[in-house]
């Protein structure tokens, strides 16, 4: 009897244990679905509107599995994504905030999400105005991108937010590579509509390095 118990407390938490993963991997995937349509499908107010709702549901989704890099990492990243839409000096508080949740999942699993983490801080750090007004630093955004790339060097993420930071630093033989290397990134099967309209960028930025490479 005793023995028959302790086995149905194993299975017990062994099914909680896994739907609790199940809800993770859910609701994870709602929340990049919802990134994808509001950042690359809609526009101006619609998209700011769309970004302060999905932020709320991140801030949820970080609070609910706050002990997983996943949830703080894709709410840094709606964060930092609300900052860029909305521009100007208003837009800092979201991307500093996007700063803390990145380094939040840093510190619980830098390799999570293929190392997800380091390249959004970088993003962050290449995009926000440097002192005395931001945090930005295109050292330290160059440091971070080389991290990512060295946990997924076959990122298509990595390669292309790399690729645009070395555009406007003007290294485009290097932007070219990396380039490159994001076209033939592995696809990402739960993540269609993003891979689509990533490409789309790749492309699109391509043209524009060679460009420069023919003058």
């Amino acid at each position: 009897m005793t023995k028959l118990l302790y086995t149905s407390c194993l299975l017990s938490g062994i099914f909680l244990t896994s739907t609790a993963h199940a809800d993770l991997a859910s609701e994870l995937a709602q929340v990049q679905t919802s990134w994808a349509t509001v950042n690359y499908e809609l526009v101006d107010k619609a998209q700011l509107n769309a970004f302060e709702k999905l932020s709320k549901q991140a801030a949820g989704f970080a609070k609910t599995y706050d002990d997983k890099a996943q949830s703080h990492i894709w709410y840094g990243i709606v964060l930092s994504s609300y900052a860029g839409a909305k521009g100007g000096l208003g837009a800092l508080g979201f991307a500093k905030d996007a700063k803390v949740q990145l380094e939040q999942a840093i510190e619980i699993d830098a390799n999570a999400l293929s190392g997800s983490a380091y390249t959004s801080l970088a993003t962050l750090y290449s995009k926000v105005p440097g002192w005395p007004i931001g945090f930005g630093d295109d050292d330290k955004a160059n440091e971070l991108f080389n991290q990512a790339l060295t946990i997924n060097p076959n990122g298509i993420d990595s390669n292309y937010l790399y690729a645009a930071f070395l555009y406007d630093e003007r290294e485009y033989k290097k932007a070219k590579k990396h380039l490159l290397a994001a076209q033939q990134a592995p696809a990402r099967p739960e993540r269609p509509k993003a891979d689509l309209y990533r490409q789309q960028e790749i492309t699109q930025l391509l043209a524009k390095v060679e460009k420069k490479l023919k003058r």
